[in-house]
């Protein structure tokens, strides 16, 4: 378990979001992962929720339990000595409250942050009503700041990401959601879906707070996000799908060609896997 007070730990994520320097956030669906991601030097390890979801046997789009996800979350949080932050979805319920009962798990779980999505998950082209997100965000908000923990919320619009409304639309509504979540209280304002440099730099001019961007196949390199106003990068399961690639390559050659060259080349060594707990 890390040794640094949960509070301590908010307070040090909660200054990785003054944009002074990108935060460049990998997400981890294990604790084998995120310990590499604490070896590798990062300052703070977000969760995947897909990643997890798929580990765990489950599609993406809250089909995983909050028990079930906090498990996890609990695991990598007990496993780092950096501060942690949770992607659970849209909070594991359509009320106020359930936003509030989850923030409760995620600061029982060691977390000093989470992401809440606007999306409604069985509805894949609607977002939840902009008061009734409001009101979950200061559900969230107002549980934590009870708890007396620097909690980071990361309030997350799917305009982009789910193509909601007219193209030339979705600018301004990404724009207006993301400044209500910021005036209801999120500290950090996620969206996913964009990766052209002009939209980027228009969202980081019109929103007033610190811009997250999900990083995917064309998106810009973090100095070039940094340079457009980004203040946080996030890669979500991209880490943890490239590593399903590997296996299934892995798998393709143990089966067709009965080699292991894919398995051993670049891989960890035993010793090395098992000080990542141990050391």
């Amino acid at each position: 378990m890390a040794t640094t007070s949960q509070s301590e730990l908010a307070r040090q994520f909660l200054a990785l979001h003054d944009r002074r320097k990108i935060l460049v956030l990998p997400n981890a669906w294990d604790a084998a992962s995120a310990r590499i991601f604490e070896e590798a030097g990062f300052p703070a390890i977000g969760t995947s929720s897909a990643g997890i979801a798929f580990s765990l046997g489950y599609p993406d789009g809250q089909k995983i339990s909050r028990v079930e996800m906090l498990a996890v979350v609990r695991r990598i949080a007990g496993a780092v000595r950096v501060p942690v932050t949770a992607d659970v979805e849209a909070g594991y319920g359509d009320t106020p409250e359930d936003a509030a009962q989850t923030a409760r798990d995620v600061l029982a779980a060691g977390a000093v942050g989470m992401n809440l999505e606007d999306a409604v998950h069985d509805r894949p082209d609607s977002l939840l009503d902009l008061n009734l997100q409001l009101e979950k965000i200061h559900a969230v908000t107002e549980t934590c700041a009870r708890a007396g923990v620097s909690f980071v919320l990361n309030a997350r619009t799917d305009v982009f990401l789910a193509g909601i409304g007219p193209a030339e639309t979705r600018l301004a509504r990404t724009i207006e959601r993301l400044n209500a979540f910021r005036d209801a209280g999120a500290h950090s304002l996620f969206v996913p879906g964009v990766k052209d440099k002009e939209t980027i730099a228009q969202l980081a001019r019109g929103v007033r707070g610190p811009l997250n961007i999900l990083a995917t196949a064309g998106t810009p390199p973090a100095a070039e996000l940094e340079q457009l106003g980004v203040a946080r990068v996030s890669v979500g399961s991209g880490p943890m799908r490239a590593t399903l690639g590997l296996t299934a390559r892995i798998a393709r050659q143990l089966r067709e060609e009965g080699s292991f060259a894919l398995m051993t080349d670049g891989a960890l060594s035993f010793a090395d896997a098992n000080k990542l707990f141990t050391g």
